[in-house]
């Protein structure tokens, strides 16, 4: 390997860390404010870049039909839940009409629009609104109901949610795999490596969206909840923040953040129903190398991951997914070996 090889090299593995970055900083955004290990932030990914696919043929996406069966599962499940606390009927169907409306006009401005043919920057801004819409239902069906369960509890949960999506994924999108058009086709040669568009655009948004979640964070009355909610969730709650409204917006930023990464990552690979796992599997060991805790953590782990990755696939391109995913063992068994062990709760 010489010199022009590595830099190629090292250019794709901080390229895909990039989106790893993205998908890792969602799962510890997600763990800290909710306790739950969201496997299924990939599906989002794939949701997102297979979306955008359909919209490019002129066809309604299945993510649209699915979105509006789930939306009236939650619609249902928020009606009985507000008539069985509260017994107001009116109440009740006010809140449940509350949570159908906006998927509703998201899905009727899809199945508007998907035959309209607009250009790629529409229907990508579509896509994402389309998948970032399915956060707070997914959150209402699967984890509301159990927000003080167990973390082992949400974790199977959500082995179970990655199951029904990749089984729904399937069902509305078929097994035949999807390429998207690069958003930005040019071409910038600098020494041995070229840049493209899509790698620049790539590094742009992830820059972006890295900083908007840190302005967010500090800047932003809501952030702030979600920060004081990941904290302590029960101070948060005797300080009047929903513990069930902060789990939902906690979803629809990281549906929001898996529709941008299938965006960034579909040019550059065939995405199929079933792809979103492994990509997100290896965000998620980003996370794990910074602790599900840290942000700046998941970001040198996203990059270490993807870096490893790239050089992983040059030397043995059969094992590179063993390699990527060995790489949490050593992590797991060292801070095994700094923590204390103590009960599941406090």
């Amino acid at each position: 390997m010489d010199s022009s090889i590595a830099s190629i090299l090292l250019l794709d593995g901080v390229t895909n860390g990039a989106i790893y970055a993205l998908l890792g900083l969602a799962t510890v955004l997600v763990f800290t404010v909710t306790r739950v290990i969201f496997i299924p932030q990939g599906e989002f990914v794939a949701y997102g870049a297979l979306t955008l696919a359909m919209l490019q043929t002129g066809k309604t996406p299945g993510t649209v039909w699915l979105l509006l069966i789930l939306a009236g599962t939650a619609a249902l499940m928020e009606w009985f839940g507000q008539w069985r606390h509260h017994g107001h009927f009116l109440r009740a169907g006010r809140s449940a009409l509350g949570m159908l409306a906006f998927p509703v006009i998201v899905c009727l401005l899809a199945i508007w629009a998907a035959p309209q043919q607009f250009p790629l920057w529409v229907q990508a801004l579509l896509s994402v609104i389309i998948v970032t819409a399915y956060g707070p239902l997914v959150y209402r069906v699967a984890y509301q109901s159990l927000e003080s369960a167990t973390p082992l509890v949400l974790l199977i949960v959500s082995v179970g949610v990655h199951f029904a999506m990749t089984g729904l994924g399937l069902l509305f999108f078929g097994a035949e795999g999807f390429r998207n058009p690069s958003f930005w086709d040019i071409r910038i040669p600098l020494g041995p490596v070229t840049f493209k568009g899509q790698t620049i655009i790539i590094f742009l948004v992830s820059i972006a969206l890295i900083v908007l979640l840190w302005l967010y964070f500090e800047k932003s009355l809501r952030g702030k909840a979600l920060r004081a909610t990941a904290v302590n969730r029960t101070g948060a709650r005797l300080m009047g923040i929903s513990s069930q409204a902060a789990g939902q917006l906690t979803f629809l930023m990281a549906a929001l953040i898996g529709a941008l990464s299938g965006l960034l990552i579909g040019p550059t690979t065939t995405v199929f129903y079933d792809s979103g796992f492994l990509i997100g599997l290896k965000g998620f060991v980003a996370a794990v190398v910074a602790g599900l805790s840290s942000y700046p953590g998941a970001l040198l782990g996203a990059l270490f991951v993807g870096i490893v990755e790239a050089f992983g696939a040059f030397w043995a391109s059969a094992f590179k997914e063993v390699i990527v995913f060995t790489l949490v063992l050593p992590v797991l068994l060292i801070r095994s070996l700094r923590s204390g062990h103590s009960d599941e709760e406090h």
